[in-house]
C-alpha cells in the first residue's frame, strides 16, 4: 500500500496533530482514533525526549533533527536600542531530505532514491 499525501481537513491550510491522528485512523482503520493519539503521542515524546537528550533523529526520505548549540551573545532591545545579554542555548533545527524536497517542490523523486514503502496493512478485524 502507497502512502498517500495526507489532506488536511483543517481550513488554515495547515496541518495539526488531532488531523495527524485522524489520517492514521484513515490509513489504518483497525485502530481506534484513542490507539492513533496514543501513537502519535509516543513519536513525538520519544523524538522530544532524543533531542533533549542531544541525539540526532533521522528520517529517511523525509529530513533530520538535530540540536544546535547557540552561543551567548549581545543582542538589542528593539524598541530601545539598549544592549541586553542573550544566554547560550540548545535549539532543535531540522534539515529536509532530499525527497521531501522533492516532493514538495512538485518533482518526480528518481526511484532509486525513494524511500521504502510502508509495508501493507492486514485487512481490517484480522
Amino acid at each position: 500500500m502507497a502512502v498517500t499525501p495526507m489532506s488536511s481537513t483543517s481550513t488554515s491550510g495547515s496541518m495539526t496533530k488531532r488531523d495527524l491522528i485522524d489520517e492514521v485512523v484513515k490509513l489504518y482503520p483497525r485502530f481506534s482514533g484513542r490507539d492513533a493519539e496514543v501513537m502519535v503521542n509516543a513519536v513525538f515524546d520519544s523524538m522530544t525526549d532524543a533531542l533533549a537528550r542531544g541525539e540526532r533523529i533521522e528520517i529517511r526520505g523525509f529530513g533530520s533533527f538535530v540540536v544546535k548549540h547557540r552561543q551567548a551573545r549581545e543582542g538589542r532591545n528593539p524598541k530601545t536600542g539598549a544592549l541586553v545579554p542573550v544566554a547560550a542555548k540548545r535549539v532543535p533545527f531540522f534539515k529536509v531530505g532530499k525527497e521531501l524536497k522533492l516532493r514538495v517542490d512538485g518533482k518526480q523523486v528518481p526511484e532509486s532514491e525513494r524511500s521504502p514503502a510502508p509495508p501493507s496493512a492486514p485487512p481490517a478485524g484480522v
